[in-house]
Formats: C-alpha cells, sequence, structure tokens
C-alpha cells in the first residue's frame, strides 16, 4: 500500500519557525513530483512549493508559491524517501492545514493533478 505521513504541525508564534517532513512508504519519491500544499479554513487547496520529476537526472530547482518564496524551503532525502518543507518567519496568514502530495512523473504540482495525498497536519500561527 501506499501511504504519506506528515508530521510537523503545531502552534507556532508569529516569526517562528516549523519544519514539516513527510515519510512516504510503499513507492519511492524518485518516480514523482512531489510537493507541499495548504488549505485555510474556508479556501481552497493550493501549493506552497514543488520538486518536478527530472527523469532521474536529479532534483530540479524547487518551485515556491510567492506568498512564501524566501520563508519556506522544501528539501527531498532519496535514501530516506522523505521530503520536509522548513518553514521561518512565519505569519497568521500560513494557518492551514498542510498536505504532501505526489503526482506520478509530474512536471509540476498542481491540485487536480496529485495522484496520492497526506492526511495532513495542521499548522496554527497565532500570538
Amino acid at each position: 500500500q501506499l501511504h504519506l505521513v506528515e508530521s510537523g504541525g503545531g502552534l507556532v508564534q508569529p516569526g517562528g519557525s516549523l519544519r514539516l517532513s513527510c515519510a512516504a512508504s510503499g513507492f519511492t519519491l524518485d518516480d514523482y513530483a512531489v510537493g507541499w500544499f495548504r488549505q485555510a479554513p474556508g479556501k481552497r487547496r493550493e501549493g506552497v512549493s514543488c520538486i518536478n520529476y527530472n527523469h532521474g537526472y536529479g532534483d530540479r530547482h524547487p518551485d515556491y508559491a510567492d506568498s512564501v518564496k524566501g520563508r519556506v524551503t522544501i528539501t527531498k532525502d532519496n535514501t530516506k524517501n522523505t521530503v520536509s518543507l522548513q518553514m521561518d518567519t512565519l505569519k497568521p496568514k500560513d494557518t492551514a492545514v498542510y498536505y504532501c502530495g505526489v503526482i506520478w512523473r509530474g512536471a509540476t504540482c498542481v491540485v487536480p493533478s496529485v495522484d496520492y495525498w497526506g492526511r495532513g497536519t495542521k499548522v496554527t500561527v497565532s500570538s
């Protein structure tokens, strides 16, 4: 069975940091574009960051949404089959449930194309 399990969410004050992790089992992330998405209350799920599939030639440079550019860093550990999201200088508008998603040999990460989702981890940024 294929599974994605997120962890690392929680309550943090504005300006603080969190590191989210997503562990994949039952398949290898090497064959997929891997991304982090988020869904705030009452809003649509949106992309945060993505590492696109690169046909086995090593990871592409990550993509970031404009709203988080310069504040988050996505990394993929191929030996551990995990993908992480380091989030710094968090703002209240970053409050959302964060999801890990993968797209089979995907050129980009868009919500409708995601093949597998994790269950999400909640991030709350509040003083």
